[in-house]
């Protein structure tokens, strides 16, 4: 006789605990990255340009956090079972804080990236820290 086993229904298996921190890491690395970003960029655009330089560097460091981001949502997501759209999320914010720097001169360009990137950041945030970030895909 032959034994049948039910399939298990998607999201009743957890994903990897030790992958879900290292992507709650990056996010909350990212998340915190662009915020002084941003506050830099005021503070350079109310001081005449004094602090671009800063806000130069820290937009360099988001491009890596968001690196070591994809990274960590890839594993988050094949080997680890969790789902694949942080790891898009994260390319998304990869590819639109690579094109910051070319649209710096342009405020019109520039500023709504930079708000794509915060508001895109803070739905991984706020997912990641959700129970749903829980659930296998």
């Amino acid at each position: 006789m032959q034994e049948t086993v039910a399939p298990t229904p998607p999201g009743s298996r957890p994903v990897s605990s030790g992958l879900l921190y290292g992507l709650r890491v990056a996010v909350v690395a990212q998340a915190a990255a662009i915020v002084v970003a941003a506050s830099f960029a005021g503070q350079a655009v109310q001081s005449g340009g004094a602090l671009v330089e800063t806000h130069v560097m820290v937009g360099m460091v988001t491009l890596l956090i968001a690196a070591i981001q994809i990274v960590v949502a890839v594993l988050y997501w094949r080997p680890g079972g969790g789902r694949g759209w942080p790891a898009l999320a994260s390319v998304g914010l990869l590819l639109v804080g690579a094109g910051q720097p070319f649209s710096a001169e342009a405020f019109g360009i520039h500023l709504p990236s930079g708000v794509t990137l915060f508001g895109l950041t803070v739905a991984l945030l706020v997912w990641a820290w959700s129970p749903g970030a829980t659930r296998s895909r």
